[in-house]
């Protein structure tokens, strides 16, 4: 009568508690493996974007040591001659066609 009370678990026999361990042991697994990889691509952004942020200071530095400096209007005119190409009225600008 023993033996046939041990065999009468239903769903709950030994096997299928060692198949449901088995298979949160493998999620957990490929979650844990699956979130280190999103960790390491995240710091290769967080790596990229601080050497933006280091960029920005710089040219922040430098813009604000011109602010500070008296000498604005000199700035003004470095950056309409060499970033927007504004020269002055009088002046001939010749330009090099054959490298392109």
């Amino acid at each position: 009568m023993r033996h046939e009370k041990e065999e009468k678990k239903g769903l709950f026999n030994r096997g299928l508690v060692k198949l449901a361990a088995l298979a949160a042991i493998v999620g957990c697994g490929v979650l844990i493996a699956s979130t280190q990889k999103d960790c390491a691509e995240k710091e290769k952004q967080m790596e990229l974007i601080q050497t933006k942020i280091d960029a920005y200071e710089t040219e922040n530095a430098e813009l604000q040591r011109v602010l500070d400096s008296d000498d604005l209007n000199e700035y003004m005119e470095k950056v309409a001659l060499e970033e927007r190409g504004y020269a002055y009225p009088d002046e001939r600008r010749f330009y090099d066609t054959s490298r392109d």
